[in-house]
């Protein structure tokens, strides 16, 4: 019986995740993410399927990051009934990111209405909204790492530590054919070796068929301590002149290694003392589960978790969730650091920072994440004269500085390493999640490692597995 892959979504970008595995017994889904880009495009990828999804038996998500799960919501609103798989931290994340993503886009449709409105234009509607992204939690299973449960009638699913985030996964399906089994890994995302906080990425054994990331595949991560010094100047910089220092961050993971990096310069009187905001109830939520679930980090953390030496910061940073509070920001004076999400400057309170801060060039904004294509995020990394925030435009006149040190993807080095790690008896590796010249980097560079041709998918495109090693 053939097993077939379809690639659903995030090839040729990096969000929007999403891979249908068939057997012909069972279907299920690796990840179930959200895309994003224009509004009208985010809205009609995102609204529709290329698999029906009350049919599938199974969905494996990978970690809870938005572009990778926070599109559940809609399967389960198109009639998805089965189980959602993941680590018990993935879960816990899940059970802020998925409701306030259904709130943002509330909030969000509200305030592009009351300016709809103005322009005489048509309503629009979230694509789903906090309580339907409530429902979809009752259908998460939780797994632990390295422990095998058969998912299906003929897949078993096992996870390992991905290295990502905390409570990511590296998925590896078994497949059970007529013929021999068969081993896939899904490694999307993948993390750094030797970051901060987070355990390293490890290598499942005796896999047939790798599907790999590729957002940093043509890219060399510069070294953590030279990113930790331009950061320190860039704050020291910023504040000398007067100036705010805004920071976009995804609330899961980012936001709390930023922190870690900026109470770590302060300890180290790298930097004077100045206040630093979070601001958005999700990332105070979200930091609550890391500490509840600091046994999951590397040693180190953990050990300074034990010794109450705060690795956070939680004691030494304002976290904001009232939105009235949020505002308040807009009306202090002198310098600060606001740390705000959306990672991609789509949606929530950054947008609100941005709209106020952008047009002073006393100000900073520093990107500490990818930016993905036809986001405000890139926009702001390619320093457009002009951005458009909430449909208005707005002069871009604030100083950019990017640090991609910070990122939690591995770099091109990291990506190949990884893959070598899976020879002798690896059959293929497809190439996803990335833009185009990245992955093509990325192809190139294992081709010349491995005496194989990887393969970029391009979307919707289907593959049929051959089992057997």
């Amino acid at each position: 019986m053939a097993v077939a892959i379809k690639f659903c979504g995030g090839t040729g970008t990096v969000t929007g995740s999403s891979h249908l595995i068939s057997t012909g017994l069972s279907g299920l889904i690796l990840d179930c993410g959200l895309f994003y880009g224009r509004r009208d495009e985010y809205y009609n990828v995102n609204s529709s399927f290329a698999f029906t999804p009350s049919k599938l038996n199974a969905c494996v998500l990978s970690h809870a990051h938005i572009d990778h799960c926070g599109n559940l919501p809609t399967l389960i609103k198109q009639g998805f009934r089965s189980s959602i798989y993941c680590t018990p931290t993935t879960r816990d994340f899940c059970r802020y990111m998925l409701p306030d993503s259904g709130y943002v886009q509330e909030e969000d449709i509200k305030y592009v209405n009351k300016i709809n409105k103005k322009r005489g234009l048509p309503p629009r509607a979230p694509l789903y909204t906090k309580k339907e992204a409530e429902k979809a939690l009752k259908y998460f299973r939780t797994l632990d790492y390295h422990r095998k449960l058969s998912v299906t009638k003929d897949i078993d699913l096992t996870f390992y530590e991905a290295g990502h985030i905390l409570g990511s996964a590296i998925s590896v399906l078994d497949i059970k054919t007529s013929r021999k089994p068969m081993r896939i890994a899904y490694a999307v995302d993948l993390g750094r070796v030797g970051m901060p906080l987070l355990k390293n990425p490890e290598t499942p054994p005796d896999v047939d068929y790798l599907i790999i990331e590729s957002t940093y595949g043509g890219r060399e991560h510069e070294d953590i301590k030279n990113a930790e010094e331009k950061l320190a100047q860039v704050i020291t910089k910023t504040a000398a002149r007067g100036g705010r220092i805004i920071i976009p961050s995804f609330a899961l993971e980012r936001t709390q290694l930023i922190v870690f990096f900026i109470n770590e310069l302060i300890k180290r009187k790298k930097i004077k003392k100045l206040p630093i905001y979070v601001d958005g109830p999700l990332a105070v939520n979200l930091t609550k589960v890391f500490k509840d679930n600091w046994q999951y980090f590397d040693e180190i953390t953990q050990e300074a978790f034990l010794e109450n030496k705060d690795p956070l910061g939680y004691n030494s940073i304002t976290y904001i969730k009232d939105v009235n509070d949020s505002k308040k920001l807009n009306k202090m004076t002198g310098p600060s650091i606001i740390i705000s999400a959306s990672g991609m400057c789509e949606n929530g309170r950054i947008l609100h920072h941005l709209k106020n801060n952008i047009e002073n060039p006393m100000n900073t904004i520093v990107v500490i994440g990818y930016m993905a294509k036809d986001t405000l995020g890139r926009r702001i990394v390619e320093k457009n004269k002009i951005v458009r925030i909430f449909g208005r435009p707005y002069d871009l006149k604030a100083e950019v500085v990017v640090i991609n040190a910070f990122s939690s993807h591995a770099d091109k080095n990291g990506l190949v390493e990884h893959a070598l790690k899976y020879r002798p008896g690896l059959k293929k590796i497809f190439i996803v999640h990335g833009d185009p010249e990245q992955s093509e980097i990325l192809r190139d560079n294992l081709k010349k490692k491995l005496n194989l041709k990887p393969v970029i998918p391009v979307k919707n495109e289907i593959f049929y597995l051959a089992a057997g090693r």
